[in-house]
């Protein structure tokens, strides 16, 4: 998915308009943040409040695209949960969209419980 994703913006994007692309893979870990064992995670999510969110931030300054994908249902230890890529002209623009639109939604669009 995230060399598609790679490939599609650049192909789309301005050449003048992309500098730098981040991505996120975040994975089902083993142990919960307090050290505990983990079996899995249930995970689900807003999906009209993900799409209005990416949208928000892709009209912002330098942003040339986002695409986020988020792994919903039952995820054993070691499955993927979420991809996130943030496309754009400068470090300066990228990383705090970056940085912000991750903690969006780990915060207040997907909604996890250990297993």
């Amino acid at each position: 998915m995230i060399e598609s994703w790679l490939k599609e913006v650049r192909e789309k994007a301005d050449p003048d308009m992309l500098g730098m692309v981040l991505v996120h893979n975040g994975v089902v870990r083993g142990t919960s943040k307090g050290g505990n064992p983990v079996k899995g995670m249930k995970l689900s999510l807003d999906g009209s409040k993900l799409d209005a969110c990416v949208s928000t931030y892709k009209k912002r300054e330098g942003i040339a695209d986002i695409r986020v994908w988020i792994n919903e249902g039952e995820l054993s230890v070691g499955a993927d949960i979420m991809y996130l890529l943030v496309a754009g002209r400068l470090r300066t623009d990228v990383l705090p969209v970056f940085q912000e639109l991750l903690s969006t939604i780990k915060n207040e669009i997907v909604r996890e419980e250990e297993m």
